[in-house]
């Protein structure tokens, strides 16, 4: 999930509507009610976070500092002119890229990747026993061949991927796939993804990746 935050509520929508089009939620805020949020919400949502954006908002530059008391996620600033008087501040204050507007969803997701890889050194995949399980988009690949998956149980993986060797609930799962605030989805739909999803793995791996504990969640097994 990625938070927006800017003052204007039809661009931040706008941004919304592309990133679901790209398969990744986002959720919105002006300035006054992301101090608010980001002060009290919840450590497990606020894990589901990949990334913060920061459009026209006030206080732009002193969102950064209070991000990072509990986030470590990629801060990407987003301009609507060039100023490289602007751009050094924001770097001064804590931003991890500055980027010009108008820019392509595909292009902040990249770079939030880049981000994420240098912040944590990873790297683009991660192999996990006969399994090749990419962060960039692609279909993960089993024993050399890919396996098309629809992007919901894409995401499901590549997040079990992420966070193998730990046991992850439902909720924390839902979140990082539809966000926190959609309301429009029930969060049992991820049980029928981790359904399907097991059971094309099964079917390819001959044994089922993905450990489940009720009401403790999922953690991705050890390879057999």
């Amino acid at each position: 999930m990625l938070v927006i935050v800017d003052e204007r509520d039809m661009v931040t929508a706008g941004y919304a509507c592309r990133f679901d089009s790209e398969g990744v939620s986002a959720a919105r805020f002006c300035t006054d009610e992301f101090r608010e949020w980001v002060q009290t919400v919840a450590d497990t949502d606020l894990y589901a976070v990949e990334a913060f954006l920061l459009g026209d908002c006030r206080d732009r530059e002193g969102l950064p500092k209070m991000i990072r008391e509990r986030s470590r996620a990629p801060v990407i600033a987003m301009n609507e002119a060039p100023s490289l008087e602007q751009t050094l501040s924001l770097f001064a204050a804590g931003v991890d890229d500055v980027v010009r507007k108008p820019i392509h969803v595909r292009e902040i997701l990249a770079r939030v990747g880049a981000i994420r890889r240098r912040l944590e050194v990873e790297q683009d995949h991660a192999i996990v026993g006969e399994m090749r399980v990419f962060f960039d988009g692609r279909d993960p690949e089993i024993k050399g061949s890919i396996l098309p998956l629809p992007r919901r149980e894409r995401r499901i993986l590549e997040y079990l991927v992420a966070n193998r060797g730990r046991r992850v609930s439902k909720a924390q799962i839902f979140n990082s796939i539809y966000g926190i605030f959609d309301d429009n989805v029930e969060e049992n739909v991820v049980e029928s993804h981790i359904s399907k999803l097991r059971k094309k793995l099964r079917r390819h791996l001959g044994y089922d990746p993905i450990n489940s504990v009720r009401y403790l969640g999922y953690r991705l097994a050890e390879a057999q």
